[in-house]
């Protein structure tokens, strides 16, 4: 496996690749990171309405695990691009723009997956756990929205930097598997998630003809989004500016 300081190194390269993307096939690989989430959002959904929350933990991670091994771009996992910042190997405006690109992919990649499962039937079955899983994320406090948020981007950031010690796509899988389950089983708040369940939940009360008390698409942003973001933001951001002050400074100090 790669150790530690190896993937610091290599990361710091990685996040200059990811900035320099061309913005269509930015934009592009954030759509497709975002159906692969929502997608995993639509099993998991299932099987936790039929076998409880453990079920939808344990199946969730084929999210991340398309993400990685499909190779795509994730606004979350990107937080760790703070290293290559510090590094100075990209700008401010550089990372700003990619965040920007890339979060508004996964949106769009999330509501479409979103739109085709109710849409096409395949959560009817489930439909009073689709609002109620909505609901209650449009209900959180911000400050505990926030923090949930915080804490699941250690974890999310924690599995990609994992995942990058392995030299196979099943030792990939294996890294990246239990942080990401153990983020859903805590139920901690994952924006790119979220741009599938609170939407699903909004197209399920229009097929229902049933609207929900303060389920709205303003909830949805303001209530929701934007402090699970905030959070997302300051637990990766943060985890990537203590992985950096662990493992690149000893570096520095051998080449000197």
């Amino acid at each position: 496996m790669n150790t530690p300081k190896d993937i610091a190194r290599s990361y710091i390269d990685a996040g200059a690749a990811k900035a320099a993307l061309p913005l269509p096939r930015m934009f592009l690989l954030a759509v497709l990171a975002g159906a692969y989430i929502a997608l995993a959002g639509v099993a998991a959904s299932i099987g936790t309405a039929l076998a409880g929350r453990l079920a939808g933990a344990c199946i969730f991670p084929a999210g991340l695990a398309m993400v990685i091994i499909a190779g795509s771009e994730l606004f979350t996992g990107n937080n760790l691009m703070v290293i290559s910042l510090l590094e100075k190997r990209i700008t401010p405006v550089q990372l700003l723009r990619a965040w920007a690109v890339v979060y508004t992919g996964n949106l769009a990649g999330g509501v479409l997956v979103a739109a085709l499962a109710v849409g096409g039937g395949s959560l009817d079955s489930i439909g009073e756990a689709v609002l109620a899983t909505a609901v209650t994320k449009v209900s959180l406090p911000f400050s505990a929205a926030l923090t949930r948020g915080v804490l699941c981007n250690i974890l999310v950031c924690a599995a990609v930097w994992m995942a990058m010690a392995a030299t196979s796509a099943g030792g990939k899988i294996a890294c990246l598997y239990m942080p990401v389950m153990a983020f859903v089983l805590c139920g901690f708040e994952h924006c790119i998630a979220n741009m599938f369940y609170i939407p699903a939940g909004l197209f399920m009360a229009l097929r229902q003809g049933a609207a929900q008390e303060g389920l709205t698409w303003g909830a949805f942003f303001l209530k929701n989004l934007l402090p699970v973001t905030l959070g997302n933001i300051l637990g990766g951001a943060g985890l990537g500016i203590a992985l950096r002050a662990a493992f690149l400074p000893a570096e520095k100090s051998v080449k000197v």
